[in-house]
């Protein structure tokens, strides 16, 4: 058994056809390393507790985020020593760059620029969980998962898509500062725009906020197509970025 498993996972079929890509970076990248690779459709919810399952069933992208940290102590149950997430919205562009650090665990890294309503950009630096990792032995991993199932359990009104992903996450990473895979990004809408136009402000304080030089990065799916960027246009950005980086 390689030592390493690599978790990725979407409704079928696929909402946007430039998902494919990204999908495909991610398994190209783990059978590169050797790593095994797991892709699962809606059975990613079966171990989410039943009561749970009703409670946040209008919910996914929070049922989502509980559903991976489950998935992947599942993972290291079936005894692999190291297990991966990344969302499928998440494309490896570096692949020869993306390497995994040598910590017990680590989160992904996120610079939002976006603006503030006034004309002007503003970042904001926090953590993500479209990519996670995660060594045998951690102790972040079960304590994230039943922080966030307790909240669910407690919560009573209504909650943000963000609840007990980014936001929670960004909450303990505050205090604890968690370990980062700094290559590991997301992009906001301005900056993909910027990208696809070749230069922008908002990409150039992307650039300056991000500590390093992401080679793989989230395009957060949950927004293009609100914000107005087309699947043809997704794909073009998927193309810039295989063949140059950020």
């Amino acid at each position: 058994m390689p030592a390493t498993l690599v978790i990725q996972s979407h409704r079928s079929p696929l909402p946007f056809s430039w998902l494919k890509p990204c999908l495909d970076s991610v398994r190209g990248w783990a059978r590169a390393n050797l790593y095994d690779y797991r892709f699962v459709g809606d059975e990613l919810f079966n171990q989410v507790d039943q009561s749970l399952r009703a409670k946040i069933h209008d919910q996914v992208v929070v049922g989502s985020d509980l559903a991976r940290l489950k998935s992947l102590q599942q993972g290291l149950v079936d005894g692999y020593r190291r297990v991966v997430w990344c969302d499928a919205d998440f494309l490896i562009f570096k692949p020869e760059n993306f390497v995994l650090p040598q910590v017990d665990f680590a989160l992904g890294r996120e610079v939002w620029v976006q603006s503030d309503g006034q004309g002007k950009l503003r970042s904001y630096v926090k953590v993500h969980n479209a990519f996670l990792m995660f060594r045998r032995g951690n102790h972040f991993l079960d304590f994230y998962a039943d922080t966030a199932e307790r909240l669910l359990h407690l919560n009573q009104g209504s909650m943000p898509p963000q609840f007990i992903g980014p936001k929670l996450l960004t909450a303990l990473h505050n205090i604890a500062q968690c370990p980062v895979m700094e290559t590991a990004a997301m992009l906001s809408p301005p900056v993909m725009r910027d990208l696809l136009a070749g230069t922008g402000d908002a990409l150039e304080l992307f650039r300056d906020k991000s500590p390093l030089a992401p080679t793989g990065a989230n395009l957060s799916s949950s927004l293009t197509k609100r914000e107005g960027l087309t699947d043809a246009e997704m794909g073009t950005l998927i193309r810039q970025l295989l063949a140059n980086g950020i």
